[in-house]
Parts: C-alpha cells; sequence; structure tokens
C-alpha cells in the first residue's frame, strides 16, 4: 500500500481525499502539518471539530464509501466444489469448511447438482457473491451461531437463503448436512 505523505509547504488539509477517499499522512511533528485527532466528529476537509448534522451524515456517508472500494481490491467469489449453476448452493465461512467441503463431496458423488462456496471476505463481499447465488435454485448456510451471516445475505441480495444453525459448542458434522441437503433436494 503506497502511502501519500503530506509536504509542510501549505497548511494541511487533513481531511481532503484522493479518488480512493485515501487522506494524505502527516508525519507527526512536521511543522504546518500540525492537526487534532480523536473521536469527535470531524468537519470534511479541514478536519475541524464539527456539531453540524449535515457535515455528519456527509462523513458518515464517506466512511461507507470506503468499506465499499475495498471490493474493488478483493478477488471474486469462487466455487470450492460443484457445478457453477445448480440445485444448492452451500455456502459456508470461517471453521464450517471441513464438514460442508465433506457433504458437498458426498452430495457430487450421488449425482447432485450441489456446490459449496466459502466466503474469505465478509464487508464488503466480493464483487461478484450477488451473482454466483443467483445461479442457484436454493442457498443454505451453516452457521456455528444464531445465523448471523444468512440475515446479511438475505438483506444485501433479496435471496431466501436458508439457515442450518447449530449453537451446542460442538462442530456442524457432515452427515447433518448431507441430511440437511436431502430434505433440501426433496422439497
Amino acid at each position: 500500500v503506497k502511502k501519500e505523505l503530506a509536504e509542510g509547504e501549505e497548511k494541511l488539509q487533513p481531511y481532503a481525499r484522493d479518488e480512493k477517499l485515501a487522506r494524505p499522512w502527516a508525519i507527526p511533528g512536521t511543522p504546518h502539518l500540525e492537526h487534532r485527532i480523536g473521536g469527535l466528529e470531524k468537519e470534511n476537509i479541514t478536519g475541524n471539530i464539527s456539531y453540524e448534522p449535515e457535515n455528519h451524515q456527509l462523513m458518515v456517508k464517506i466512511r461507507q464509501e470506503k468499506v465499499d472500494k475495498i471490493a474493488n481490491y478483493i478477488p471474486e467469489q469462487k466455487l470450492d466444489s460443484g457445478p457453477e449453476k445448480g440445485d444448492i448452493l452451500v455456502l459456508g465461512w470461517g471453521s464450517t469448511y471441513g464438514a460442508i467441503k465433506s457433504a458437498c463431496a458426498d452430495m457430487q458423488r450421488k449425482g447432485q447438482a450441489v456446490s459449496h462456496a466459502h466466503l474469505r471476505y465478509v464487508r464488503p463481499f466480493p464483487k461478484n457473491l450477488g451473482i454466483l447465488l443467483k445461479n442457484f435454485k436454493k442457498v443454505l448456510v451453516p452457521e456455528i451461531n444464531n445465523g448471523q451471516l444468512v440475515k446479511i445475505i438475505r438483506d444485501e441480495f433479496l435471496i431466501d437463503a436458508q439457515p442450518y444453525n447449530k449453537i451446542m459448542g460442538i462442530p456442524i458434522t457432515k452427515t447433518e448436512l448431507v441430511s440437511e441437503l436431502e430434505k433440501m433436494l426433496a422439497q
């Protein structure tokens, strides 16, 4: 990552941004580059403390745009296994990988159009995730929690992704997922 260092020639505008919404870095102690940091909302461009509602709304929008732009620098989502289009996509993240991989391999050996994708980036999602999800009739999201990811997937992509949640302090098993996939295929 290339950091643009501010020069001490003119007054620093600490919240001026480039096209990537990155701000110049000021090396502490550099004459004429003094500015305020801290938790209070800052005015766009100058960095002065601001209590103005319009400025706050703008700064929140800019922060969201910065997060959204990260998607330009992360790889596209790929399938870990299975066909590009099919009946079910099992979408996982984290420690569910092994159980999902094994369950999908079993279903594929049985001739079922079941695929597996495992997320490595969640906020933001890879740019192509929505297209990938819509290539499948159903999406199953196994999670060892109360379904936080499936709720975000439903909200962001407006698809009826189905949860499989297990909150018992033990991993999801291949057998449990195969059983769930068989139920979904029978519907």
